[in-house]
């Protein structure tokens, strides 16, 4: 299995890549959509801005190009709005264009971003595999990969610490497993996604770790493709068909293979036999970490947050600045007990 060299926090890199770009600046402040799949209106930033000498804001006249990996994905929406809000808080014109989940719209997007002229591309697709054909499709500008490597072409990688990520949500179910039941349990139950290609490995990998450094693995079942709730519902009841026990373990790359999962058991009648734990802590999970008690354990990514590094940080690659290889998100373990520490649940 892959491991990843350590890389900046979020705090840590945005305070470095800041006083990098604090005295760039360029031409007219713009905001543009433009996408061959879809097409979206940029909101209103609240972001702190910082002015460049002569009262242009740092990243005017620079054209970023972004490739959303979907914005049907709830997790993928927030740091969209975050990229958005961002680039509009430095000035920086961006395009933008929504693959759809799909690696065809996402080479779609990045030939369009080749017509355009982009002077830099944040790539946040999910088929690793389809990346050298995307990368040969881009102009020879810096690309920033989010969450999914990209090569050859990424000049950094931004996202999760997906070993890290896994195996503290990882550790979380192991304790858990350990102090409820003395790990006598019936099943492991892993929703993957082969397609995101070493996100998958580091991050289920580190569940794995993270789990056997309290409870031994029994019975695993591996479910790939079961990233996305409706695949995930499906794959989960089948199995529930054939998989007796009330002592279930699933954890899954993100939450919305788990709500699918939590969909399926609540239409067998078996919500009280899964015990869960996702990746991501997005919205859509909330009200099931803080009132079900068979949610265990989510790490938190703080998608909200990815433009405050993307922004600064492509900025400083276009004035020919070397980024760090990696630009980490910060993570933190959420579950019923302090998940009101970090987000509003007040709605649940």
């Amino acid at each position: 299995m892959e491991h990843r060299a350590p890389g900046l926090s979020f705090t840590a890199g945005l305070a470095a890549l800041m006083l990098v770009i604090a005295a760039c600046g360029g031409g007219a402040t713009t905001t543009t959509t433009a996408a061959p799949a879809t097409t979206t209106t940029t909101e209103s930033s609240e972001a702190t801005t910082t002015t460049a000498v002569g009262g242009e804001l740092p990243g005017a006249g620079m054209k970023v190009g972004y490739i959303s990996l979907g914005e049907s994905v709830p997790f993928v929406k927030l740091v969209s709005d975050s990229i958005r809000a961002e680039a509009e808080a430095q000035g920086v014109e961006l395009l933008f264009c929504d693959s759809q989940i799909d690696a065809a719209k996402a080479l779609e997007c990045a030939q369009q971003f080749a017509v355009q002229q982009v002077d830099g591309v944040l790539n946040f697709q999910v088929f690793q595999e389809a990346s050298p054909e995307i990368c040969a499709a881009l102009p020879d500008v810096p690309v920033i990969a989010i969450d999914i490597v990209q090569e050859p072409c990424q000049t950094a990688f931004m996202g999760a610490n997906n070993r890290l990520a896994g195996r503290l949500a990882g550790e979380a179910m192991g304790r858990f497993f350990k102090e409820q039941f003395d790990c006598e349990y019936d099943a492991y139950v892993s929703l993957e996604s082969t397609a995101a290609g070493a996100a998958n490995r580091d991050r289920m990998g580190g569940y794995r770790e993270g789990f056997q450094e309290y409870c031994e693995i029994v019975n695993e079942r591996i479910l790939d493709g079961a990233d996305r709730t409706d695949p995930a519902q499906e794959m989960v009841t089948n199995l529930l068909t054939a998989l007796p026990g009330d002592r279930i373990a699933v954890v899954a790359i993100n939450e919305d293979g788990i709500i699918g999962a939590i969909a399926a058991a609540r239409t067998l009648g078996r919500d009280g036999d899964l015990y869960y734990s996702g990746q991501g802590t997005d919205p859509s999970i909330w009200c099931e970490i803080k009132n079900n008690p068979n949610y265990v354990a989510s790490t938190a990514y703080f998608p909200e947050r990815y433009g405050d590094i993307l922004i600064p940080a492509i900025m400083s690659a276009i004035n020919g600045n070397e980024l760090p290889g990696q630009l980490f998100t910060d993570h933190q373990v959420i579950t019923a007990e302090n998940i009101d520490e970090f987000y509003d649940t007040s709605d649940c």
